[in-house]
């Protein structure tokens, strides 16, 4: 892919007014993608500033604020795009909601939200993209929750792993139409949802001293493995969940 094929580009990224879909964004515009779509849920302010940190880069962007939990929030979303542009040659999910608790304490609304925010909302946001989408390039975001136990991560982790099956199967059912779909997973990163764990101080403390590389992940670090995974570098990766932990899985 050319620079001008690269600056034609169109992306939406779900969850992206603060941490990693912050990151994914802003590495987006500095690659020159000429247009960006950022959802968010209710911080306008922090919605404000990364449309800010994007423009900088003469990227055009548009905010659109959608509860992805109800599915005519999914439609209002889409509409705000096919208003604007006819395409769309990027998704990044990386919208995720969840408590921080123990699988055996979670209430059933608790458990509903996550999944429809962190699985259901992925495919469904995946099947308003077809109309839009042609050799396009999908990521969404998961945790190594998804596969190992993780303190108080009894509403996120299997519904990560929902989200991890979910783009396997979209993988393939989509590679005939020319759109790849992937994932990347996460050790914990330094972001604000991080200190709703509890006990958190202690928590990030151990974690840090276990990892390999003896520190927690940044934003960026998983923003430039998303970038890697939408670059022409990965065009014979299909439906693979690339891991990014500083080497926290390995023990």
């Amino acid at each position: 892919m050319n620079q001008s094929e690269e600056r034609r580009r169109i992306a939406l990224v779900t969850g992206g007014s603060r941490g990693i879909g912050r990151a994914v964004a802003q590495r987006l515009a500095e690659t020159g993608v000429q247009t960006i779509f950022i959802n968010y849920l209710q911080n306008e302010t922090e919605a404000g500033k990364t449309k800010g940190l994007v423009e900088q880069y003469n990227c055009r962007c548009f905010l659109a604020r959608a509860n992805l939990f109800y599915e005519e929030e999914i439609d209002k979303l889409f509409q705000t795009v096919k208003a604007e542009v006819d395409r769309l040659d990027i998704f990044v999910h990386c919208a995720a909601l969840g408590a921080f608790k123990p699988l055996k304490e979670i209430k059933s609304n608790q458990w509903d939200l996550s999944m429809s925010i962190n699985a259901r909302a992925f495919l469904l946001c995946v099947q308003k993209c077809l109309p839009f989408m042609k050799e396009g390039k999908i990521v969404a975001l998961s945790s190594l929750g998804s596969t190992r136990f993780v303190p108080n991560y009894g509403a996120m982790g299997p519904t990560k792993a929902a989200l991890e099956s979910v783009i396997k199967y979209l993988a393939v059912e989509l590679a005939p139409m020319g759109i790849q779909v992937n994932g990347v997973s996460g050790g914990l990163i330094q972001t604000d949802s991080i200190i709703k764990f509890p006990e958190a101080a202690s928590f990030l403390q151990e974690v840090s001293a276990r990892t390999p590389a003896r520190r927690l992940g940044k934003p960026e670090d998983i923003a430039d493995v998303v970038m890697f995974l939408l670059s022409p570098a990965a065009r014979w990766i299909y439906g693979e969940i690339i891991v990014v932990d500083g080497g926290l899985s390995l023990l």
